[in-house]
């Protein structure tokens, strides 16, 4: 079985709203990897959720957490920007979000978004609400919830986290040391390791047409996910079609050294009853047919079949490029979704 290589373009969403042909697609991450699959995603539809990862304890986000004790608002933030259009309004508003205070003060460091949605939250006392409220003003094109409605603490099983015990294997606590850890990260679970999911974050599952897992922090972001059970329990039960957007490279620290084909395996480690449809990795990731079969393979064992595309920054960044990207995941929606218009 060889993986699937073609470019193609996108249609914009002007032309699917007139067709009737927008599938309904809900993203699942946290950081900088979701950013991008939205940036994609809202090129090719107008019907999008971004369900976002609730566990971040550094920067900005964990000192509002500490003092205030509200969910941490930066990965949310960051996707609120992501879902603003391409106008001026809509950058204008992405580029105040995420601008951040420089002083010698208490308010070094703080994203102006941070500080308007934790502000939203203490008025309505309702987090998806704010959040909606914020998209409104923004003009998002989309929607972005929290993962659940309580702050999550990100636990992992490292080996080597202190490099003088190289083989001993250590309880590492939170998102940001996590992510930087040196050591070889076993597993990850969340504390409460049952916490609620959001009840709209679960039905946007249920009612999917599409779910993208990733790109992104594989286990400070991604992996979190599958670990609430409510939002775990519905994407196995959902008929929504499933695709999964592979890293362009291992990040240091988190995974390092990792090939494609290991985030696959730990993926399906943390989550066995999950199948997959698709799992699109960038062709310059795997440059021949011989280095793609194990990669190939591990697809496989979770049920999905390889696609390869350039949906890199053409200037070898290693981050994805949103034309791209979003023509990417058109060809994957029309390849392997179904005949005809979207409901």
């Amino acid at each position: 079985m060889k993986p699937y290589r073609r470019r193609t373009s996108t249609l914009s969403v002007r032309t699917l709203r007139r067709r009737g042909a927008q599938p309904k697609v809900v993203a699942l991450g946290g950081g900088m990897g979701l950013s991008a699959s939205l940036a994609a995603l809202r090129r090719i539809t107008g019907d999008l959720t971004a369900v976002v990862t609730v566990a971040d304890d550094g920067g900005s986000s964990g000192r509002l957490r500490e003092e205030l004790g509200v969910l941490p608002p930066g990965d949310l933030r960051k996707a609120l920007a992501a879902l603003c259009g391409d106008d001026d309004w809509g950058q204008t508003w992405a580029r105040v979000i995420q601008h951040r205070f420089q002083s010698q003060g208490e308010m070094h460091g703080h994203a102006v978004g941070n500080l308007l949605i934790v502000a939203l939250w203490e008025q309505l006392g309702d987090p998806v609400q704010a959040l909606d409220l914020v998209g409104r003003l923004l003009g998002a094109q989309g929607r972005v919830l929290p993962m659940s409605a309580v702050p999550l603490e990100l636990r992992a099983l490292v080996r080597g986290h202190d490099p003088a015990r190289p083989d001993d294997v250590d309880t590492v606590r939170g998102q940001a040391t996590v992510a930087l850890t040196p050591g070889e990260v076993q597993s990850v679970h969340l504390v409460p390791n049952d916490p609620p999911a959001v009840p709209e974050a679960v039905a946007a599952v249920l009612d999917a047409d599409w779910v993208v897992l990733g790109p992104g922090s594989w286990f400070s972001s991604v992996i979190p996910h599958l670990l609430v059970p409510e939002l775990y329990d519905a994407l196995v039960q959902t008929k929504a079609r499933k695709v999964l957007s592979l890293n362009l490279a291992p990040q240091p620290g988190e995974t390092e050294g990792f090939s494609p084909q290991r985030h696959l395996e730990v993926l399906g480690r943390h989550a066995p009853k999950l199948a997959l449809d698709v799992v699109l990795a960038d062709e310059a990731a795997v440059p021949d047919a011989t280095a793609g079969e194990p990669l190939v393979d591990a697809a496989k064992r979770l049920g999905a079949a390889l696609e390869l595309a350039p949906v890199a920054r053409p200037d070898g960044a290693p981050k994805h490029d949103p034309e791209l990207l979003a023509a990417a995941y058109d060809r994957i929606f029309r390849m392997h979704g179904r005949i005809g218009p979207w409901r």
